[in-house]
């Protein structure tokens, strides 16, 4: 396959411009997962395992799955007050503007097979929808510019080995391939902070691959009790070369590490308890953890990015088998939001502000090795205010709220 139906193939799988939801990383992956908030790391049941810990996959035998997400998000920002502008200044046109896109559809598949005793190989193919927002030229004033926003899109592809140290641990590693597509359009008024203005804004899109590796183990501690431990490393990516002027260090936007551990009790017949912790590291991404500095280009090493802050996420999970054909899953998560309230200019672009997600599913055998299962969500609004850092005075609110569904379908063979 040569590099152009590569990305053919890529573009179709890619989900179409979304903003996630614990900063702009889903809240889980695969429907299973996302049924519980995303709690999983000590549980694995499906072949999309691997995207949360790869060790995972050992316990889950000969399985694909393929599925889809159907995602809402809803955003929104707010203006008040204001000034006259300088070249000190940068004040924006006071109102309420909501991003225009407002459903997307999310696809993921995965494949594991149990190719000696002790050893699987397998793969998971999973997705962001990444950081989003589309306002209008309607409203007629998004940066002084009119029409205004920004889309990043990212894809993995984790192939996945396994090894069981013994009956009830296993060990796990994902060379990790990853594909990222970025555009931005309206952002001209930003010209004069930029290091390269001909590579700030209006180039279309441009992607970018990159790699890096996530580690796990998942083991059985007592009767009762599972564990999981699983490591992501930074994901080095290409620069985005159209968009040198935007992004800090000449275009980079490196996908950050994470860490995640958790643990699964079923010490009630027919149920299991999770609890999940995942912690993002957000800061050591410059184009994504510096703070909004107005005395530095736009594209230099220390230039602006988004500011945002490390995430930890806390996620609940609960799962009733109900009978051997029906399981009903639910679960809560809560991850304080990565955007200081000094950060919210450049936020417009990105507003990822959730904190608290409530999510539901279930699972039913139609069919001898087949099975169907469903999850639904519900985000509810969160609002981060702070001062215009280029406009004292105005003030600068962000909101957003967001609901999901998915649906997948699940072979044992």
């Amino acid at each position: 396959m040569n590099r152009k139906h590569t990305l053919l193939l890529l573009a179709a799988l890619a989900p179409a411009q979304a903003l996630a939801t614990n900063g702009y990383f889903s809240h889980g992956y695969g429907t299973i997962n996302q049924g519980m908030a995303g709690a999983g790391t000590a549980l694995s049941q499906d072949s999309l395992a691997a995207a949360t810990n790869p060790a995972g996959m050992a316990f889950i035998g000969d399985r694909a799955d393929i599925g889809a997400e159907l995602f809402s998000p809803r955003r929104e920002y707010s203006v008040q007050g204001g000034g006259p502008q300088s070249q000190e200044t940068f004040y924006l046109m006071p109102d309420s503007r909501e991003s225009e896109n407002e459903a997307f559809v999310i696809p993921s598949a995965g494949y594991n097979r149990q190719v000696t005793e002790r050893q699987t190989l397998g793969v998971s193919i999973f997705a962001n929808g990444g950081m989003n927002t589309e306002y209008s030229g309607r409203d007629m004033g998004t940066f002084g510019a009119g029409e205004a926003g920004v889309n990043l899109e990212q894809l993995f592809i984790a192939p996945t080995w396994t090894w069981k140290l013994n009956e009830d641990h296993a060990i796990g590693i994902s060379p990790v391939i990853a594909y990222q597509r970025f555009s931005a359009e309206g952002l001209g008024s930003f010209a004069d902070f930029s290091s390269d203005p001909s590579a700030l804004t209006n180039n279309g899109s441009d992607d970018a691959w990159g790699y890096g590796f996530q580690l796990g183990w998942q083991g059985q501690l007592t009767d009762e009790l599972r564990g999981g431990l699983s490591w992501r490393k930074v994901l080095e990516m290409e620069e985005f070369d159209d968009y040198r002027g935007l992004f800090a260090e000449q275009g980079d936007f490196d996908i950050p590490q994470m860490f995640q551990g958790g643990l699964a009790w079923s010490g009630i017949e027919d149920h299991w308890l999770l609890l999940d912790i995942q912690h993002i590291r957000y800061s050591e991404i410059n184009s994504v953890g510096n703070h909004f500095d107005p005395t530095t280009r736009l594209g230099d090493d220390d230039g602006s990015g988004f500011g945002w802050d490390d995430m930890t996420v806390v996620k609940l999970g609960w799962q009733w088998q109900q009978d051997a054909d029906q399981t009903w899953r639910a679960g809560v998560s809560y991850g304080e939001q990565p955007i200081p309230d000094s950060e919210v200019l450049f936020n417009i672009l990105a507003p990822g502000v959730q904190q608290w997600h409530v999510t539901g599913g279930f699972t039913r055998q139609i069919a001898d090795g087949l099975e169907l299962s469903g999850m639904a969500f519900y985000s509810p609004e969160e609002t981060v205010r702070g001062e215009n850092p280029m406009g004292p005075g105005q003030e600068i609110k962000l909101s957003m709220h967001q609901v999901g569904a998915a649906v997948s379908l699940g072979w044992r063979f």
